[in-house]
C-alpha cells in the first residue's frame, strides 16, 4: 500500500490511524446493519436511533447524516399497531 515512513512521528501516526480506522469501522458496520435489520423488522426504532446517535457522537458520521438516517429509519420501520 504505502511505503513505511522513516520519521518516528509518522510511524506512530500510521499505527494510530490503523487503530482508529478499525474502531470507526465497527461503529459504521453496526449502524448500517441495524438499519438493514430495521427494514426486516428484526430491530426496533429505538435501537436504530441509539446506534445512529452513537456513530454521530464518535464522529464516524456527520450529525446531519445521522438526522437523515433517523428520518429514513422512521419511514422504513414497521408501524406498530396500537
Amino acid at each position: 500500500m504505502y511505503d513505511m515512513p522513516i520519521i518516528k512521528s509518522a510511524i506512530k501516526k500510521m499505527k494510530q490511524d490503523k487503530v482508529r480506522t478499525a474502531r470507526n469501522k465497527k461503529y459504521e458496520e453496526t449502524y448500517k446493519s441495524t438499519v438493514r435489520q430495521l427494514k426486516k423488522g428484526a430491530k426496533s426504532l429505538d435501537e436504530a436511533y441509539s446506534t445512529i446517535d452513537k456513530a454521530a457522537k464518535k464522529k464516524v458520521i456527520h450529525p446531519k447524516k445521522a438526522g437523515r438516517l433517523k428520518a429514513l429509519a422512521s419511514k422504513i420501520a414497521p408501524k406498530r399497531k396500537k
